[in-house]
């Protein structure tokens, strides 16, 4: 009997958090900008914070990023521009530390996600 009450109360406790982790989507991800008040060639420079909200790891995101153009040179391994849209980080794991880069355009560009993976452990 006690080992049943167990496995019930066990269940409880485990069910929000599996039911928390299936709710993680697109939404988890935040996409900050702000000008740094630098100037690249000319144009303003952006400084981009992608935050996951989700309490699982969001992997191979991609943000849409068609038209997107910066005169700053942005490490391909933090984003890449492929003919999908923008990879985020190299596709590897969006948690904990927020993916950061800067870009330089006559004005902000509107990253939005358009696909991830979520995994929970």
């Amino acid at each position: 009997m006690a080992c049943s009450t167990i496995m019930i109360l066990g269940l409880i406790f485990f069910l929000p958090i599996v039911c928390q982790a299936q709710a993680c989507s697109l939404k988890n991800l935040s996409i900050t900008q702000n000008p740094t008040g630098v100037k690249v060639q000319g144009k303003p420079e952006w400084a981009v914070t992608i935050t996951n909200t989700c309490t699982c790891v969001q992997l191979n995101v991609i943000l849409n990023c068609q038209g997107f153009q910066s005169v700053e040179k942005i490490d391909p391994s933090i984003l890449k521009v492929t003919p999908r849209g923008c990879l985020v980080n190299g596709g590897q794991a969006v948690y904990g530390d927020n993916v950061k880069f800067k870009y330089a355009s006559d004005k902000q560009f509107a990253f939005t996600p358009i696909s991830s993976q979520v995994a929970c452990s």
